[in-house]
């Protein structure tokens, strides 16, 4: 019975292992990494108690891979890999020859034979994209410009791994090699790789979103979820074993497709749940397969592997920043990204296994370098910004990696009077444009340089870097400034910029957006006078509009928006929200017999056809009309020339009982 049920008991010990180490990670501050990897090694065949299926959850492992892949394929366009062909592409075919020659004087070092250097070496070139747009996802980068340069560069790798798995048994296979069919192997995989990427790109970018379209009308939510890992894992499978390429290059070009349609939103939404799921066994798995023993007899060599991973790369992608000019920010994180190794290492190590090239032994130190690595790589990106202040500082070094970077002009040392606004994203631009029609001077502060860019040209004054970074704010004039708009994204990231902004401006108004009322709590805690709910305020405009459709009264409408508004916003208590409902609350107060009403013309009323002199609405219920609304027009200042027909919408005003009288006259 035990036997039947490895797998499954495998998959939920590893589970349950892995989820143990999560908390443990987090309780001790680590990154939640570091749990799965280590719950992955609880489980594994080399410690004592349950033996787990290490085959099994390699493959389950692989579901993990396509899942994390569609995923960033969803959110990668190829627009964007344009966009940053200029770095992506030469940095990642440098990057893969720098890293391939330092692993091979490695592994000459450990005393490998040259097939094995050239192993090791290409195993120590090539980073994990999963590994890559998870911390990336964790540090709030993913989206930034070093973000998408360090996708775009993992993405070519990937790409250059496909030829590279192609063309290793070609040369390493028993006997000589010829010429011919070195470069009929080459050949070979280049053809295949196009031909998958041609036909994704314009049958399947056609198909698959047309697909989902009619899936998501005309069939129960449950088939749609169906859909989306139909796609994704069928489209990997296919990409496997149709066209020999890798299943993680097959899940990310159907993501890239799928991205493009209307519905990516939800596909995205719905992938989710499965991509965190797989990417944990995909991590445990990776635990699973490292045995403590063999690195712990090969502990120097694993010590200086592990250097040449994360510093080594470290140093040769900063290299390469320089001589591609990539940008100061931007370089430090590539550098931080790919100082790790991961799924496509393993592959390149199996095929060396399979050749007889790399021994079980050295295998396993490969494993082990890219577990410390991985469990290692988020720390690397927390040393972004201290390095960056400090060559920052020292403008010959910063020079470097700035030459050919454009630079958004600093704002006048004079502004004053004006609007902060922290973040130009959809929220602040739409603030941003209100400000410039009422001609009110704004400073915009955006971390992402080619944002920031973009609000130059739009003729704002612009501040690049993070607003949670308290060195930024400083430089944004705060003292002189009437109100400061936080528009970012994340209540942490808003509550870290609030706090810093009343320290630094104790009289500064600050307006700021919040995801739940704990939110709103910790806003107003950190010194924020405004705090807006925008799924509150979204609800409360759907059940306005739902009320004038059912025929309510402004008046009765806004008292049920200002009892949702105060139940909604306790947090603020007594502060500026509290008080300006009271303000209006009393003005609502002084005009209690005053009420303006729309009443529809009824398609039987006797008075359709009538002018508003013939109707003499006033006299016979006290009511004023002063408006129309016909179809998808409106009239003001009605005069009595103003024929009324059926299906027209009249706006009254007057008190409640003459509203009354006129809504039974007109709809009779």
């Amino acid at each position: 019975m035990h036997g039947e049920t490895i797998l499954l008991m495998t998959f939920v010990f590893a589970l349950v292992a892995a989820f143990v180490g999560g908390l443990v990670a987090r309780a001790l501050r680590l990154p939640p990494i570091v749990g799965y990897l280590l719950g992955g090694l609880v489980v594994s065949p080399f410690t004592p108690g349950f033996i787990g299926d290490s085959d099994a959850m390699n493959q389950l492992s692989e579901v993990g891979v396509m899942f994390m892949m569609f995923s960033t394929g969803l959110h990668f366009s190829l627009k964007d890999l344009f966009e940053v062909k200029g770095i992506a592409i030469p940095g990642a075919i440098l990057q893969i020859v720098a890293g391939t020659l330092a692993g091979y004087a490695l592994a000459m070092a450990f005393g490998w034979s040259p097939e094995a250097g050239i192993m090791l070496g290409l195993s120590v070139s090539i980073a994990s994209t999963v590994v890559l747009i998870k911390n990336l996802t964790d540090a709030g980068l993913y989206q930034s410009h070093g973000g998408r340069v360090a996708t775009g560069w993992l993405i070519v790798e990937d790409l250059a791994t496909v030829v590279i798995l192609v063309v290793l048994p070609v040369v390493f296979s028993p006997g000589e090699v010829s010429g011919p069919a070195l470069a009929a192997g080459l050949a070979e995989a280049l053809v295949k790789t196009v031909a998958f990427v041609a036909i994704m790109l314009v049958v399947g970018s056609r198909m698959l979103p047309w697909l989902l379209s009619r899936i998501a009308r005309f069939c129960p939510s449950e088939l749609f979820q169906l859909a989306v890992v139909v796609i994704a894992l069928g489209t990997a499978m296919a990409a496997s074993l149709l066209f020999d390429l890798s299943v993680a290059l097959g899940a990310f070009l159907a993501g890239v497709v799928v991205g493009g349609s209307k519905l990516s939103h939800r596909v995205a939404a719905e992938a989710i749940p499965f991509k965190d799921l797989f990417s944990i066994i995909f991590f445990a798995s990776v635990g699973m397969s490292v045995n403590p023993a063999t690195l712990a007899a090969h502990l120097p060599e694993l010590v200086a592997l592990v250097a040449l991973i994360i510093v080594g790369k470290w140093l040769i992608n900063m290299v390469l920043g320089t001589l591609l000019s990539a940008g100061l920010h931007t370089t430090l994180t590539v550098a931080a990204g790919l100082s790790q190794i991961g799924e496509f290492s393993f592959i390149i190590g199996q095929t060396g296994m399979a050749l007889g090239i790399l021994s079980p032994d050295q295998y396993s130190l490969i494993l082990g370098g890219a577990v410390v690595s991985i469990a290692l790589n988020s720390f690397a990106f927390k040393g972004i910004e201290p390095i960056e202040r400090w060559m920052s500082s020292r403008a010959r070094l910063s020079a470097l990696y700035e030459r050919h970077v454009h630079h958004v002009a600093p704002p006048a040392e004079d502004l004053h009077d004006h609007v902060v606004v922290v973040g130009y994203g959809h929220a602040g631009r739409c603030v941003t444009e209100v400000l410039k029609n009422l001609e009110i001077p704004c400073l915009v502060v955006e971390r992402e340089l080619q944002v920031a860019e973009e609000a130059e040209a739009d003729g704002f004054s612009v501040l690049v870097g993070d607003a949670a970074n308290s060195e930024i704010l400083e430089h944004a004039h705060l003292a002189g400034a009437r109100v400061m708009v936080i528009a970012s994204h994340g209540d942490a990231t808003a509550e870290l910029i609030a706090r810093d902004a009343r320290e630094l401006a104790p009289g500064l108004r600050i307006v700021t957006r919040a995801e739940d009322e704990d939110g709103v709590a910790a806003l107003v805690a950190a010194g924020a006078d405004e705090v807006v709910r925008p799924e509150l305020e979204g609800g409360i405009e759907l059940m306005r509009h739902t009320l004038l459709d059912l025929g309510y009264r402004p008046k009765q409408i806004q008292g049920y928006a200002n009892d949702l508004r105060a139940s909604g916003y306790e947090a603020l208590g007594d502060g500026a929200q509290g008080k300006r409902m009271h303000a209006f609350e009393r003005l609502l107060a002084s005009l209690a017999d005053v009420d303006l009403h729309w009443v529809a013309v009824g398609e039987m009323c006797p008075l359709a056809g009538c002018t508003l002199a013939q109707l003499d609405l006033r006299a016979r219920t006290g009511a004023n009309a002063v408006a129309l609304r016909r179809g998808e027009g409106m009239e003001l200042f009605l005069d009595a020339s103003t024929v009324l027909k059926a299906g027209d919408y009249v706006g009254l005003i007057g008190t409640a009982d003459a509203l009354e009288a006129a809504e039974r006259l007109l709809a009779a």
